[in-house]
C-alpha cells in the first residue's frame, strides 16, 4: 500500500513539473542551509566534550568588586587551584594555565631551522592528567614533569622538524623576553580528538622561569587574577555542593588580604563544556561565541525551512482544484479519509527526501564558502558521521509532517458529490489561510532585511567613529627577543629619518589590545577604600603623539619625566578633580591601607577621553605612564606615517629593518585592522545574515512566483475577455498584482515592530550605537515591494501579453 501511494506521487510530480520542480528547489535550498546551520551550532557546542569525564572538570572563575569596578573574569589567583586539591576531598586533581602575557611571539630554534610561533603557555605537569589530547608522540602520563621541558602541538612540530624525525628527546631553543633558554620536548600532541577552547602550540611546563615560576611561588589571594584554573571532579562529587564551601575557603585563607584591598571576591566553577559558548567573562584565553548568536542562527535555519515548507503548502492548496475531481473519485471507490492523508503525506515526505538529496551535493559544493563567511572549520563526511544521517531524518520527518500535513487534511476533507459536480469550496477558508501564510513569509523577508540594514549601519558607525585617537596610518612592529629589543633604538631612529614618517614612539602595549596592566589610585587624603582601578600604558615620550592622543590641559610627556602621568578625563571625574587643575597633582596607590611604602605619580597632563577599547564598553579610568625602558618592556614600536603610498613605504621600512635585524622576520601590523578585529562577531553576523537573508528572499519569490503563475492561469479567460475590451498590458499587470502587494504592505506594518525589537536588543551589546530610524524599516519595506513586484509581474506580463484568441476560442 505504501509504495503504492509513492507511485502515484511519482506520477503526480512529473505530471506537474512546475509545481514540482519550484516546490524542490525551495526545499533543497532551505535543507542546505538549515543542515548547515545545525552542523555549524553543534560545532561550536562540540568545544572540550573529548575530554575523559569532562562533565567533572570546572573552570574556576572570579567575580571581583573594586573600588570604582566590577569585574567578571575567567581567571583566578594562582594559589586557588591547588589549594582547592589540599582543602577538599572531591577535587581529584587541578591544573593551571597561564599564557604568556605580553609574550607575542617564541623564537624557536633547533640546528640550522628557526620559526617564530605564537600561542605559548604555561601549565602545571598535571594538565594532561586533566584534559585529554591524543599524543602522536610521547606519553601524557609525565611528559612536564621535568624543568624546561615542552610539548609541542603536531603542526608546529611539523614546521621545526623533518618529515619522519620524532621530536621527542630533542633540545630546542627558546628565545622570547624571558631570555634564551634549552627545552627538551617531552610530546607531541595534535587535535584530532576535538576541539578546546585552549588554543596553545607550546605547552610549558611551569618550571620554566619567567611567569611560570613566579606562578608557582605567589601566594596572592585577593589581587593576581591571571591564572586560568581547573579541576577535576571525582566521579560523583557535586560541583553545586563544592561551590557553596567556597565563600568559607576563600575566606580561610583571603580574608586579610581582600580586606587590605578593599576588595570583595567570589568564586565560581563553571563548567568546562560551556565556556566556548559562554560570552560573559573577561581574560579568556581565546574567542567564545555568544549562545544568543547561536540562538539566532538556529532561529533563521528554522524559519528558513519554514518559508520552504510554506511554500508548498501554498502550491498544494493553490492547486487543489485540480486534484478534487481525483479525491472524489477514490472517494467514490471506497478511499476513507486517512487513506487520503496518507497519500498527501506520502507526497510530502517524498518531495522532503527529493529536496534532501538534492540538497547535499549543493552543500557539500558550497561548504567552503559557507566556512569562509563564518570563519569555522565545519566537515562532514556522508558515509562516517552518523549524526549527520541523524539530522537529516529528523529534517526529513519534519519538514514532511510541516509542509504537509495542512494539505492532506484539506484536500482529504473534500466532499465526494460536491467535487464531481465541480463544487470545491471547503469549510475552511484556505484563500485566507493562503495569504496568511504569504504574509508571513514577508514578515520574516523583511524582518532580516532590516537587520541588514541596522547591522551595517552599526558597523560604518563603528568604522567611522571618532575614537579620540588616530587609527589610520598607524603601524606597530613588535619585538619578541632580548636580542631584537637590543635594536629598537637604532631602528627608531633609522625610521624617523625617512621622510614619510611623522612620529614614532614605544610601548608595553598599543592601543585596540587588551590592556592587562591595572592598579588602584586615589587622590590627596583618600585611600584605597575609595581607590579608582585604572588600566594603565607604559610608553614613552613620543607615544601620546603617535598615537593621535589630544592633551586639554597640561602638557605630553618629555625626557626623562619619570614619575609622571597622562590620566584621561573619566579618571578625574572619578576622582572629583578638575580637569584644567589636574596638571601636577599627585595621585598614589599602595597595596593596603597599612603600608607605607606608597607609589605616588605626578599628573604631566590629560588626555580627552578616547575609546582605547571595543565600543561595546564605555570609557574607563585610562592612564599613560611615562617609562625610560629601563624598568618595563617597550617592546612596541608605533609609527604614525603620513603616506597612503603602502607598497613603497613598506619596502623603505623593510630595508631599514634589514639593516638593524637582518635575521629576523619583518613582520608588523596596521592599527585600523587590529581596531575592526574587535567586531568579528558582528562581522560574521553580518555575513551570515546576508546571505541566508538572500536565500530566504529567494525561497519567497519561488513560492510567489508559483502562486503568480496558478493565479494567472486561473484568470486566462478573464484576461482574455478583458484585453478584447480594450485593457492595456499596465492595466493587467497592475490587477495581477495588486493582491500581492497589499499583502507585502500588510507584511511591512507587522515586520515592524518585530525588527525593532529584535534590533534594539542586538544594540543593547554596544555602549556607542546608532539610532534605529523610520527610513530603516521604510528602506526594508521598499526592497521587498519592488522584489515582490518583479516576481509577480514577471507572470503578470506574461499572461497579459498573450494572445486572448486561444483562451476564448473554446467559448
Amino acid at each position: 500500500m505504501i509504495m503504492n501511494y509513492f507511485k502515484v506521487a511519482i506520477r503526480f510530480l512529473f505530471k506537474n513539473k512546475t509545481f514540482s520542480f519550484i516546490n524542490i528547489i525551495g526545499l533543497a535550498i532551505g535543507t542546505l542551509c538549515c543542515l548547515y546551520i545545525l552542523l555549524y551550532v553543534e560545532d561550536q557546542y562540540s568545544y572540550d566534550k573529548h575530554h575523559a569525564n569532562a562533565k567533572d572538570i570546572y573552570r574556576i572563575t572570579t567575580a571581583l568588586q573594586l573600588p570604582g569596578d566590577k569585574h567578571t573574569n575567567a581567571t583566578s589567583s594562582p594559589p586557588i587551584a591547588p589549594a582547592l586539591k589540599n582543602e577538599f576531598g572531591e577535587v581529584k586533581q587541578f591544573t593551571r594555565v597561564v599564557p604568556a602575557i605580553g609574550l607575542k611571539q617564541h623564537l624557536l630554534r633547533y640546528k640550522e631551522k628557526s620559526i617564530y610561533e605564537k600561542e605559548a603557555a604555561f601549565v602545571d605537569s598535571t594538565f594532561f592528567d586533566v584534559f585529554t589530547y591524543h599524543f602522536v608522540s610521547g606519553n601524557g602520563g609525565n611528559v612536564l614533569k621535568e624543568p624546561y621541558s615542552l610539548v609541542l602541538l603536531q603542526s608546529t612540530a611539523d614546521k621545526l622538524f623533518d618529515r619522519g624525525d620524532d621530536p621527542v628527546g630533542k633540545v630546542i631553543q627558546v628565545d622570547n623576553s624571558y631570555g634564551k633558554h634549552d627545552f627538551t620536548i617531552t610530546g607531541v600532541v595534535d587535535e584530532s580528538l576535538g576541539k578546546s577552547h585552549i588554543k596553545l602550540n607550546l605547552f610549558f611546563t611551569m618550571h620554566s622561569g619567567g611567569i611560570g615560576e613566579y606562578v608557582l611561588s605567589n601566594d596572592s589571594w585577593a589581587g593576581n587574577n591571571f591564572a586560568s584554573s581547573y579541576i577535576k571532579l571525582n566521579p560523583g562529587a557535586n560541583a553545586a555542593t563544592l561551590e557553596k564551601k567556597l565563600p568559607a575557603f576563600l575566606n580561610k585563607y583571603g580574608q586579610q588580604q581582600l580586606k587590605n584591598l578593599h576588595m570583595e571576591k567570589q568564586l565560581h566553577l563553571q563548567p568546562v563544556s560551556s565556556i566556548h559558548t559562554t560570552a560573559t567573562f573577561e581574560n579568556e584565553m581565546s574567542k567564545t561565541v555568544s549562545p544568543f548568536f547561536l540562538y539566532i542562527l538556529l532561529l533563521i535555519a528554522a524559519l528558513i525551512q519554514l518559508i520552504a515548507c510554506i511554500n508548498f503548502m501554498n502550491l498544494s492548496t493553490a492547486r487543489a482544484s485540480k486534484r478534487a475531481k481525483e479525491v472524489g473519485v477514490r472517494k467514490v471507490i471506497g478511499a476513507e479519509r486517512k487513506d487520503l492523508v496518507k497519500q498527501f503525506l506520502s507526497e510530502s515526505f517524498l518531495l522532503s527526501f527529493i529536496g534532501v538529496l538534492v540538497a547535499l551535493p549543493l552543500l557539500w559544493l558550497a561548504l567552503p564558502y559557507f566556512n569562509d563567511i563564518t570563519k569555522a572549520s565545519i566537515q562532514f563526511s556522508f558515509f562516517t558521521d552518523y549524526r549527520l544521517w541523524v539530522v537529516l531524518a529528523m529534517i526529513i520527518l519534519v519538514t514532511g509532517l510541516v509542509a504537509g500535513s495542512y494539505p492532506a487534511f484539506y484536500l482529504s476533507a473534500f466532499q465526494a458529490i460536491k467535487v464531481i459536480k465541480g463544487n470545491f469550496t471547503s469549510h475552511v477558508s484556505v484563500g485566507g489561510i493562503r495569504r496568511s501564510l504569504v504574509v508571513f513569509q514577508f514578515v520574516l523577508s523583511i524582518v532580516l532585511i532590516t537587520g541588514i540594514i541596522i547591522i551595517y549601519s552599526q558597523l560604518n558607525y563603528i568604522k567611522n567613529k571618532d575614537l579620540g585617537f588616530d587609527k589610520e596610518q598607524q603601524l606597530v612592529f613588535t619585538f619578541h627577543t632580548d636580542d631584537t629589543k637590543q635594536k629598537i633604538p637604532s631602528f627608531m631612529e633609522d625610521l624617523r629619518q625617512l621622510p614619510e614618517i611623522k612620529v614614532v614612539g614605544k610601548a608595553n602595549n598599543y592601543l585596540s589590545q587588551f590592556v592587562y596592566n591595572d592598579m588602584g589610585f586615589f587622590s590627596s587624603g583618600g585611600n584605597m577604600a575609595n581607590a579608582e582601578d585604572v588600566q594603565f600604558i607604559q610608553t614613552d615620550e613620543d607615544f601620546a603623539k603617535a598615537s593621535g592622543i589630544k592633551i586639554i590641559s597640561g602638557r605630553d610627556f618629555r625626557l626623562y619625566d619619570s614619575g609622571r602621568v597622562l590620566v584621561n578625563e573619566t579618571l578625574l571625574k572619578r576622582l572629583g578633580i578638575d580637569p584644567q587643575k589636574a596638571p601636577g597633582t599627585r595621585l598614589y596607590s599602595q597595596q593596603n591601607d597599612r603600608d607605607t611604602n606608597r607609589i605616588s605619580v605626578e599628573i604631566a597632563g590629560v588626555m580627552k577621553d578616547f575609546n582605547y577599547n571595543s565600543l561595546h564598553e564605555n570609557v574607563k579610568p585610562f592612564m599613560l605612564m611615562y617609562s625610560d625602558g629601563k624598568n618595563s618592556d617597550l617592546s612596541n614600536v608605533i609609527v604614525s606615517v603620513n603616506s597612503k603610498n603602502y607598497k613603497a613605504l613598506l619596502a623603505k621600512m623593510e630595508k631599514v629593518w634589514r639593516k638593524d635585524l637582518a635575521a629576523v622576520p619583518f613582520e608588523y601590523v596596521f592599527v585600523d585592522e587590529e581596531v575592526q578585529k574587535q567586531y568579528e562577531a558582528e562581522i560574521t553576523l553580518s555575513r551570515i545574515i546576508n546571505l541566508f537573508t538572500l536565500i530566504a528572499i529567494f525561497i519567497s519569490c519561488l513560492g510567489l512566483f508559483g502562486l503568480a503563475a496558478f493565479s494567472a492561469e486561473q484568470r486566462t479567460k478573464e484576461i482574455g475577455i478583458r484585453k478584447v475590451l480594450g485593457a492595456d498590458v499596465l492595466s493587467l499587470t497592475t490587477l495581477l498584482s495588486k493582491d500581492f502587494l497589499k499583502l507585502v504592505v500588510i507584511a511591512l506594518l507587522i515586520a515592524t515592530p518585530v525588527a525593532y525589537w529584535a534590533m534594539h536588543t542586538w544594540l543593547l551589546a554596544f555602549a556607542y550605537k546608532v539610532s534605529i530610524s523610520w527610513w530603516m524599516f521604510a528602506a526594508a519595506g521598499l526592497l521587498a515591494i519592488l522584489i515582490a513586484l518583479c516576481t509577480v509581474s514577471l507572470q503578470a506580463i506574461k499572461a497579459a501579453v498573450a494572445n486572448p484568441v486561444k483562451s476564448l476560442r473554446t467559448e
